[in-house]
């Protein structure tokens, strides 16, 4: 017996209709919404570093180095350099002696760096006054003004008083180096002032050697604490070594024959008695 078909079921209409829509995304900001937002969010506040700023630090540990450096030429210029220890250079610091190795190595090293400095400070005086220009024996004034100001400094003292024979080799070269460049300057200013005219005719060798090993001296016997400023003992020093020592003849004076008056008695000096200080003294000493 044949099947009935069976008619396919429709589907209702509430099948078919479409499903109710979900609930509306929230809107999202525009830039300019966005922008305003982070404007007014307050941003996270960053930790205090209790360390400062690496430059800042860099520029303390300079400092401290340099301090180091300035009171080793102290001691090194009041009692030798055998005869200063690091555990002295700590104490007048108010450090301990560990302290010291964060800056240098050791009591060579000390030297080295004083003694170095105290030719920096020349040579960069020399060029200061090579590039002022103007004629020879002005620059050779000027050289001759900064060697005798630096001689009465620390640095400049300790190049002086202790030299350089306690270096290594190497060390001990570059310095020599450094030496002889200061003395070709004077012998080139020497020569361009015999040149211009301004300088007797001599030898630029030996008149550099000395007005060098005059102004060197300087460092020996100069006190701080004495009579004379540093300006003052480098302007007698030149002077002595420009004017010399020997009295030029004075012009014949005017007889009172000549003019018809009656001659002139010359006021009595006072003399100082007691006033005159001792030679060690004189120039600072």
């Amino acid at each position: 017996m044949p099947h009935a078909k069976v008619a396919p079921r429709r589907r209702s209409a509430t099948a078919t209709a479409a499903a109710p829509s979900s609930p509306p995304a929230a809107k999202r900001a525009t830039p300019v919404k966005a922008a305003k937002q982070a404007k007014d969010t307050p941003a996270p506040t960053a930790a205090a570093s209790p360390w400062p700023p690496v430059s800042h630090r860099e520029r303390q540990r300079e400092a401290k180095r340099n301090a180091v450096l300035q009171a080793a030429a102290q001691l090194f210029n009041e009692r030798g350099f055998h005869a200063t220890s690091l555990d002295d250079i700590a104490a007048r610091l108010n450090v301990t002696k560990p302290t010291l190795y964060y800056y240098v190595k050791n009591k060579d090293e000390i030297l080295l760096q004083c003694v170095s400095k105290g030719l920096t400070m020349m040579l960069e005086g020399i060029d200061a006054s090579r590039a002022a220009g103007g004629k020879a024996i002005d620059q050779l004034m000027t050289c001759m003004q900064v060697y005798a100001r630096i001689v009465t400094m620390d640095f400049g003292m300790c190049l002086i008083r202790v030299g350089d024979e306690q270096l290594p080799p190497e060390s001990r070269k570059e310095l020599r180096r450094l030496k002889s460049a200061i003395d070709q300057e004077f012998r080139r200013l020497v020569a361009g002032g015999v040149a211009e005219g301004s300088l007797q005719p001599c030898d630029p060798k030996m008149t550099a050697f000395v007005i060098a090993g005059a102004l060197s001296w300087i460092g020996r016997w100069y006190q701080p604490d004495g009579e004379y400023t540093p300006e003052q003992v480098a302007q007698q020093c030149i002077a002595t070594l420009c004017d010399g020592v020997l009295r030029r003849p004075a012009q014949a004076p005017v007889s009172a024959a000549d003019t018809g008056a009656a001659p002139a008695t010359a006021p009595r000096r006072k003399t100082a008695v007691g006033k005159v200080k001792a030679p060690a003294r004189l120039g600072g000493a």
